[in-house]
């Protein structure tokens, strides 16, 4: 693994490509409402409409769609945060997570849901927050919990009966679909390594001479991998801290 591959998992990194990935997808979802608001339209009727051909459309595009501002403002932390956190801690395979929850959604929601117009990004909300704490308490990794946790106690118990039948026009099809997706993806994606990178610092960039080791540890019941790299002259120093 070269110097450049191995960059991309650094902390200030992965942290802002996680800020970016994040932003642009909150920023998308308020684009739309904004396109809305200033052309007088209403895009509820491109939402999914469950075992019909017009209505698969929304399986694509549903969450970019929201009923109102306050709709749309009670999705946008929890997709701030939770999206930082899923590209954070998994840099590998945040995408290919990110990708199976919004489908998976979408199309069980299609499914099996009740006929009506379904729309908002909630379903990607609740299968975020299923990953981290599913593959929280899988790695016992606290940091990834603390995330989950903290949504926990800002929303309460709305988290857990957003997932059953209360108001006709909340969708607790796809919060239950989307926290399922999650779920699905914190099972396969079990043994993904939580990945550091440590003494960078010491790395010259263009150094074509440069080595690297690659240090596989679990402790806890947490797979861990940690990528050290030196230069020549410092193998017989390398010092590898569990």
């Amino acid at each position: 693994m070269k110097w450049r591959d191995m960059n991309i998992y650094s902390d200030k990194v992965r942290f802002r490509r996680s800020v970016f990935y994040a932003l642009g997808f909150v920023g998308a979802i308020w684009f739309v409402k904004v396109v809305e608001y200033t052309t007088g339209s209403d895009f509820s009727s491109l939402g999914i409409f469950p075992r019909t051909l017009s209505g698969s459309i929304g399986i694509f595009i549903s969450p970019f769609i929201h009923g109102d501002v306050y709709h749309l403002f009670s999705n946008t932390f929890p997709l701030l945060i939770l999206g930082i956190g899923v590209f954070y801690f998994y840099p590998r395979v945040g995408i290919q997570v990110m990708f199976l929850i919004y489908f998976m959604t979408g199309f069980w929601v299609w499914v099996a849901a009740r006929e009506a117009f379904h729309i908002g990004a909630s379903g990607i909300v609740y299968g975020m927050f299923a990953f981290l704490f599913t593959g929280g308490f899988i790695r016992k990794d606290r940091r990834t919990l603390s995330i989950s946790f903290a949504l926990l106690f800002l929303y309460g118990t709305s988290m857990f009966s957003g997932l059953i039948p209360t108001e006709k026009s909340i969708s607790w099809e796809s919060h239950l679909m989307g926290f399922f997706a999650g779920l699905f993806c914190a099972i396969y994606y079990r043994n993904e390594n939580i990945v550091f990178i440590d003494k960078l610092d010491d790395v010259e960039k263009k150094n074509d001479n440069q080595g690297q080791v690659n240090h596989s540890n679990t402790t806890g019941g947490q797979h861990v991998t940690y990528y050290y790299t030196f230069k020549p002259d410092e193998k017989s120093d390398l010092n590898i801290n569990k």
